[in-house]
């Protein structure tokens, strides 16, 4: 991947589903560090340390799954603290998850081919989740695998 940045056929590098120590491995042998790594991330699934790390280290962390993996999607969707900022926030649940992605730094990859979800899934940079309510999302239950 290095010799295509080199040559210009790639503007950058990114790499996908690198836990902290991988990317950590990579970063001490890659002459050119990765600018982006993209793994699940949703509240439900935080990836505190690995989001603290790719930050510290300027790789740019995007999450995919955003509402949950299929296997957790109610783990999100349906979580009470998402379900709660929404009903305060006048949002939906999904929503909500991902506006939380976007006050965390990372981009987010919703997937529907839902046309009125579709909409619902932009609407979400003309507000934001206050202070008081973000600090609720350290609160829920993570995932034991993503």
């Amino acid at each position: 991947m290095e010799a295509l940045y080199d040559s210009g056929k790639a503007r950058a590098i990114g790499v996908s589903n690198f836990s902290l120590k991988k990317l950590g491995d990579l970063l001490e042998i890659a002459r050119i560090p990765p600018a982006v790594n993209q793994v699940e991330c949703h509240p439900a699934w935080q990836q505190t340390k690995l989001q603290a790390f790719c930050k510290s280290k300027g790789v740019h962390l995007s999450g995919y799954s955003p509402l949950g993996s299929a296997k957790n999607t109610h783990r999100v969707l349906q979580n009470p603290i998402v379900n709660t900022v929404a009903e305060k926030l006048g949002k939906s649940p999904a929503q909500v998850a991902l506006r939380w992605g976007l006050q965390m730094g990372h981009s987010v990859l919703p997937k529907s081919a839902n046309e009125a979800r579709l909409k619902e899934n932009f609407d979400i940079f003309d507000w934001y989740i206050p202070e008081d309510l973000l600090a609720k999302f350290p609160e829920i239950e993570q995932s034991l695998v993503s």
